[in-house]
């Protein structure tokens, strides 16, 4: 297969988690006999910084050139704390997903053996917790009519039908791969673009007969998760509540650097960590590269080359399990990894393998 791969490192730690993701394509590649172009391009701050604009239109060029893009992070302490920036890093990742018609963000949460003991939450309630949250990522609050003053501001939570459902139709292609359970969140005792989710969800749940779909206000959700998130198979919810959620399934797992994501719709999909641009660590080989190297995993397994993906997953889970960690997941007394020496040892495990 001929991959075309847009890399876009962005700010903080991503152009150091970005470099080790690109290694293990490019590993995998050889591998397998697929050939990689890549063709890097600006994002963020770093692109505010040069061009003025969080995503500049040859960067968009880019993406869309490209059969999907490997993406970092952004965000940079200057622009959080100037609140009369008219232009912030993350503007440019909400116009990516605006240009590009990304409207599924798939999320998934699991656990691993090694590292349970690092979940907030007691063993004997996340070990073996598996599931899939599916966020909506073009409507709503983040892209309704808004109004901003001095004495009054809104938000408006906008939603249509068709919005609606062909996020509830990713979901229940997940569900139909997974274990065949739907949980719909809302918030339809209060919120008219709830009711209306909650109207289409039961309107199309009779066309998947073989998944189980159930029904849960975003609040209930939000304790189910802590108090049971075994659960969940498959969760989908509007951007706002999925935004909220997604980031309380991240810590389930002990650490918001295992956990990949994908965004996917209308045209190139993008494949990115959950986690921020941590620029405090920036340039110091200390961030942990394993959600950018599952990020190229769920690449590869978007391509339908599942081969491919399983020894990603395989390298990574045999990094963990030799201890191979960067600092913030190391067994005590454990060697001292940075984010390199990491990426590097799953590399040379795919050439061996």
């Amino acid at each position: 297969m001929n991959l075309k791969i847009a890399v876009l490192p962005g700010d903080g730690i991503g152009p150091e988690i970005s470099a080790q993701g690109v290694d293990v394509t490019t590993a995998i590649c050889e591998k397998f006999g697929h050939k990689v172009e890549y063709r890097y391009a600006l994002c963020g701050a770093d692109a505010i910084d040069k061009v003025g604009d969080p995503f500049p239109e040859d960067t968009y060029q880019t993406c869309l050139w490209a059969d999907a893009v490997l993406f970092s992070a952004v965000g940079d302490p200057k622009f959080d704390n100037n609140p009369a920036a008219k232009v912030r890093p993350e503007q440019g990742l909400l116009a990516m997903r605006k240009k590009l018609g990304l409207f599924a963000n798939i999320r998934p949460v699991e656990t691993f053996d090694c590292l349970v003991h690092m979940s907030p939450l007691r063993r004997e309630l996340v070990e073996g917790a598996d599931f899939v949250c599916i966020r909506e990522l073009t409507g709503g609050m983040y892209f309704g009519e808004k109004l901003e003053g001095d004495d009054r501001a809104y938000d408006t939570n906008a939603y249509t039908r068709t919005e609606v459902e062909r996020i509830l139709r990713v979901a229940y292609s997940y569900a139909r791969r997974r274990r065949k359970h739907l949980t719909v969140v809302d918030k339809a005792n209060v919120l008219a673009s709830s009711r209306l989710w909650r109207k289409v969800a039961q309107e199309i749940a009779p066309e998947y007969p073989d998944v189980e779909t159930d029904y849960m206000y975003v609040d209930n959700a939000a304790m189910r998760m802590i108090q049971d998130p075994r659960f969940f198979d498959v969760m989908v919810t509007e951007n706002t509540f999925g935004d909220i959620l997604t980031d309380e399934g991240s810590v389930i797992t002990g650490s918001m650097g295992l956990l990949p994501s994908a965004s996917t719709g209308e045209k190139t999909p993008v494949f990115e960590p959950i986690h921020g641009s941590w620029p405090q660590a920036q340039g110091k080989n200390i961030a942990n590269p394993l959600a950018q190297i599952l990020s190229a995993a769920m690449l590869f397994e978007y391509f339908d080359l599942m081969e491919e993906g399983a020894l990603i997953r395989k390298a990574v889970n045999a990094s963990l399990d030799a201890n191979v960690r960067t600092p913030e997941i190391q067994v005590p007394g454990g060697a001292v990894y940075g984010t390199r020496e990491v990426g590097e040892w799953i590399v040379d495990y795919i050439r061996k393998a």
